[in-house]
């Protein structure tokens, strides 16, 4: 116990003494790292653990509000929080699913200081803790997907909230990302066999939405209009397509998939020709994928080697022409919408 009080009390002292030097960083940083090794030593004892990451939370949080001292104070309070939730959680005997619950809390506190930190260096490095912190509960609670799911719409919720900042729009895009994988995992949770029965009720208002938006603002990219709406149903599709022996399904997803690719390429739109020809592409896979196997199976067994070093010395002859090819494509995609 005594080991823990001295170690507590260099710490404070640094951070102190950091406040009131010319040169803080290298104090802040002895702090830091002198709190790394009594939070370790605290491990002994659970009572300890708990006690230890509570007043480092506290230490680090208060010092976070010096001036100077933010941008690593700051994400060290955040990270003793996210400790402590965990140590919480076990001490409680939570599994780790709903431990991640509260670790959750981490992200919302980091969202709201990042909203009244008043210098850069601060915000980001707080924004940055809070993605790890959301990043550690989705790990949590990856070994129960009902739970998942609920995880990463709590994480689209705190990025939603995030993108209603003027700086911050772009979360938007992982919003909308988190929003779609969760009702994912979930239908994936529920056992669903036929996901479009779901999916389908949500893309087509979306797509409406999506198409109503870009008529009113042409400044808006294909992604933003149509991506969600078509990831929505096409992906899981993909998924049950993968899974089903029959062929009605991957038949119809490849018509769905090829008329979205060809809608894409008609009206220039790079959102519908990437994820129409991606889920296309894997679909034809799918379905070849057998056949595939037989053909090689039946060919002599230098065959494959002797084919993918022609392939490759094909490759190399042409090396150039490829990355002009490459960036040919690579054009022709960035002047689409």
């Amino acid at each position: 116990m005594a080991a823990l009080s001295v170690h507590g009390l260099i710490a404070a002292a640094l951070l102190e003494y950091a406040r009131r030097t010319v040169l803080p960083p290298t104090a802040l940083v002895l702090a830091l790292v002198t709190s790394l090794g009594l939070a370790f030593l605290a491990l002994a004892s659970e009572s300890a653990t708990l006690t230890v990451l509570a007043a480092l939370t506290v230490l680090f949080a208060a010092a976070a509000v010096r001036p100077g001292q933010g941008p690593v104070a700051a994400p060290a309070a955040l990270g003793y929080a996210s400790a402590l939730a965990c140590a919480t959680g076990a001490s409680l005997g939570l599994q780790p699913q709903h431990t991640a619950l509260l670790v959750l809390v981490v992200p919302v506190v980091a969202a709201l200081l990042a909203a009244r930190a008043e210098d850069v260096p601060t915000t980001v490095s707080i924004e940055i803790t809070g993605a790890l912190a959301g990043l550690l509960a989705v790990g949590l609670a990856v070994a129960e997907p009902a739970l998942l799911a609920t995880v990463l719409a709590l994480c689209g919720l705190i990025a939603a909230g995030t993108a209603v900042r003027e700086d911050r729009r772009a979360l938007g895009y992982a919003a909308a990302a988190l929003f779609v994988l969760a009702s994912w995992v979930r239908l994936a949770a529920w056992g669903v066999g036929s996901p479009e029965a779901y999916t389908l009720p949500v893309t087509v208002p979306a797509l409406f939405l999506g198409a109503f938006r870009r008529r009113r603002d042409t400044a808006v990219s294909s992604w933003t209009a149509y991506a969600p709406g078509l990831s929505a149903t096409l992906v899981p599709s993909l998924f049950a397509a993968w899974g089903d022996g029959q062929w009605p399904r991957p038949l119809l997803l490849g018509a769905a998939a090829l008329a979205v690719t060809l809608l894409g390429a008609r009206h220039r739109l790079q959102a519908p020709l990437v994820l129409g020809g991606a889920v296309l592409v894997l679909d034809a896979l799918h379905e070849l994928a057998p056949f595939i196997v037989q053909v090689v199976d039946a060919l002599p067994r230098w065959t494959p080697p002797a084919l993918a070093g022609l392939l490759l010395l094909a490759l190399g002859a042409t090396y150039e022409q490829r990355i002009r090819d490459a960036r040919r494509v690579r054009e022709v995609l960035g002047r689409m919408d």
